[in-house]
């Protein structure tokens, strides 16, 4: 059995110890493949410096997360833009809309989102989606871009039945991260209706860690209490689980 880990900011550990201690633990639950969504300009070096330290098991994308489109996104998104052509990306990501923090910026972030799918279009890749308190602003970019070019991935879902199977009917996979394992999130009984054909796996570390760490540091090695609760949803082994789920990856990475 391994695991893959489709969303994880492993590189903002950067103290070397710490750093080689996640992916020891990691590798000792098997989760070995970890693709790492891009935020910001800063985070690009960061990315590159784990893949090169763990070219087998690290996966970069490329992209500025909504949070971080500001005054001055223009220039870069230029710049994250002009790294992609000495680099192997596996994904535009992570994009797309958040408006829990600040609705005022709904323009730029749109305006971004869409000069980002661009490119994952131009370059076939698929795009991996941030979406907070934003899914009708989401779907309508989406169904404006709607098409065989327009695939991916809608990270952390946490939406109901109705938006899962807009999602997945729009071409995108749901991301399921630690929200599954916690007891009032209802993301359960969604995923019941919902086949595991649809779904890959991710921690979004450090962010949203599971039970039983849930208010704790996330980390790619919890994958596992994720994959064994959707396994405990569908009634399934989990070596079954991590099978579809990493396969469907492979389908999305084309790697």
């Amino acid at each position: 059995m391994f695991l893959t880990d489709t969303h994880t900011h492993l590189y903002y550990e950067t103290e070397e110890e710490k750093q080689a201690l996640l992916f020891q633990r990691c590798f000792e639950n098997n989760i070995d493949r970890l693709f790492l969504p891009n935020v910001d300009i800063s985070s690009i070096a960061k990315i590159d410096d784990l893949v090169r330290k763990y070219p087998d098991n690290c996966f970069a994308m490329a992209g500025l997360h909504p949070c971080e489109v500001k005054e001055g996104y223009k220039e870069v998104l230029k710049e994250i833009h002009q790294s992609i052509a000495g680099r192997k990306i596996y994904a535009i990501g992570e994009i797309g809309i958040d408006l829990y923090w600040d609705k005022t910026t709904l323009g730029i972030q749109q305006d971004a989102f869409y000069e980002q799918i661009k490119w994952a279009k131009a370059l076939k890749l698929p795009i991996v989606i941030h979406c907070r308190e934003a899914f009708d602003e989401v779907f309508e970019v989406l169904e404006a871009e709607k098409g065989e070019d327009l695939r991916g991935i809608l990270h952390c879902f946490t939406g109901n039945l109705e938006q899962a199977q807009r999602t997945i009917e729009l071409g995108f996979y749901l991301g399921i991260g630690g929200v599954v394992t916690y007891k009032k999130a209802g993301l359960d009984e969604v995923l019941s209706h919902i086949d595991l054909e649809h779904l890959v796996l991710e921690t979004d570390s450090p962010y949203l860690a599971p039970v039983p760490y849930r208010g704790k540091p996330n980390e790619s090695s919890y994958l596992v209490y994720i994959a064994q609760k959707v396994a405990d949803i569908y009634h399934i082994p989990v070596e079954k689980v991590a099978e579809v789920t990493t396969a469907n990856s492979i389908k999305i990475f084309n790697v």
